[in-house]
């Protein structure tokens, strides 16, 4: 495993910084693709930000697509790693390609020929703003291959120990995406300007490229890749295997997304600037959620090789490392969400009207910024376990009651600030649950329940 680093021996504070350092900039650089697009949609305008990011829903929803054969590689080919089973790790990686390929397919397929119903439940209003939703979710629709196996693949590479290659090539497909965006989306020098069309093409011209720069990789990597028969009948029992792993996260980030969008329908009642400064908050507060997910990954990665390593010690002291770590980010996150809300929204959308609202946003969602990382980087640990039902459960529960709760408190004095605040709180409350399960499991496991606090310095 000459790329790949050595989870199971060595420093735990040096294997998860080496790790997650290049998944948390795999992160970025796809958060960089949405920032790219809502920056240069900003210049255009808030309503065509709204268009962009109504539509943006459903490729958000995609994430419950990725997630089922995401978690099923990344687990599959981590617990195999530690095992020393390379024949185990190339079966999940085989299967979770299927998998992907299948159901990318079938969704795309569905978001293209129900496009104007599904943009109609938002009840936009303005035609031109439904119908550059429209025309954008078609676009991204018709490259939803690239769009969701480029996680897998990514999933597969940080489960070896390798996370050094996918943020490499995550990194071809950003810039491609940065000098495509403007050319597209403004019609700079020969090109049309296509604003929202232009927006969805740059992003799907850039995920075909790293998928093609990711199958080059794949050819090299005999270990992993040789010998993969993707156009034989896939083994029933892996396939369930990865379903029973996948599917409780999935349907975890389905009904967020769900949720997010009927939150986004409560929205709507004070115009499409509050939507517009909802999806560019959203995008900014990326910044923390986006760095723990990185964490999320490696914790996942980490905890599962040492778990088919039976290397309990290392189990439990990496939960605890992690989220030392992910703790100083979410507290960063929270003093430039607070302090700094002004200046950063604007780089955004520079209208007065969209700047006030977005403030008022990044300071309320700011005070969750620390229980955010906390919950991701713990649900990371659970998966490693292959115990992903606990974070489902916990974020579909409090993701829930971000309905009725922002319902109540926008009917208030509190107004439009009321859905904020009813995300933030659901937000907090994530976290501490979280953990503490987490910490509960740890103890009431036969393997851990032997370390204590004192064990972690």
């Amino acid at each position: 495993m000459t790329k790949a680093i050595n989870l199971t021996e060595g420093s735990i504070f040096k294997a998860l910084i080496k790790l997650a350092m290049p998944i948390i900039g795999t992160s970025f650089v796809q958060m960089a693709y949405n920032m790219t697009d809502m920056i240069w949609m900003g210049r255009v305008g808030a309503k065509a930000v709204a268009a962009v990011g109504t539509a943006g829903f459903f490729t958000w929803l995609a994430m419950a697509i990725i997630l089922i054969p995401k978690i099923g590689a990344e687990v599959g080919v981590s617990q195999s790693i530690g095992r020393r089973d390379a024949d185990g790790a190339k079966k999940y990686i085989k299967h979770s390609i299927q998998m992907i390929i299948f159901l990318a397919i079938l969704y795309g397929s569905l978001l293209i020929i129900f496009r104007k119903p599904l943009i109609g439940f938002y009840k936009l209003g303005e035609a031109k703003i439904v119908n550059d939703a429209v025309t954008y979710l078609v676009i991204i629709s018709m490259g939803m291959v690239f769009y969701t196996i480029n996680p897998v693949f990514t999933a597969i590479f940080n489960g070896y120990g390798d996370s050094k290659t996918p943020f490499n090539i995550n990194v071809i497909g950003l810039v491609m995406n940065m000098v495509l965006d403007p050319l597209l989306i403004l019609g700079i020098g020969p090109f049309p300007r296509l604003e929202a069309a232009g927006a969805g093409i740059a992003t799907v011209i850039a995920q075909v490229t790293v998928t093609l720069v990711f199958i080059r990789e794949a050819r090299k990597r005999r270990e992993l890749f040789s010998g993969l028969d993707l156009f034989k009948k896939p083994d029933i029992e892996h396939i369930k295997t990865i379903v029973r792993l996948g599917f409780p996260v999935a349907l975890q980030s389905g009904l967020f997304t769900i949720f997010a969008m009927i939150t986004a329908r409560i929205i709507a009642q004070w115009g499409p600037i509050p939507i517009a400064v909802q999806k560019v908050g959203s995008q900014i507060e990326s910044i923390s959620w986006m760095t723990a997910g990185g964490f999320q990954s490696a914790m996942s990665a980490f905890i599962g090789q040492n778990y088919g390593a039976k290397k309990w010690d290392r189990v439990f002291k990496g939960y605890f490392s992690g989220l030392a770590i992910v703790s100083v980010i979410g507290i960063f996150a929270t003093c430039l969400l607070i302090f700094g809300a002004g200046p950063v929204f604007s780089v955004f959308i520079p209208e007065e009207e969209a700047i006030r609202y977005g403030i008022v946003y990044l300071k309320i969602l700011g005070l969750s910024q620390l229980f955010m990382c906390i919950e991701i980087t713990t649900a990371g640990a659970f998966i490693g376990h292959g115990k992903t039902l606990p974070p489902s459960i916990v974020g579909i529960l409090f993701n829930a009651l971000r309905i009725p709760g922002a319902l109540i408190l926008s009917s208030t004095f509190l107004g439009l600030d009321g859905v904020w605040w009813a995300i933030s709180i659901s937000s907090i409350l994530k976290g501490v649950v979280l953990s503490t399960w987490h910490i509960l499991f740890l103890k009431g496991n036969p393997n851990t329940r032997q370390f204590g606090f004192s064990d972690i310095m």
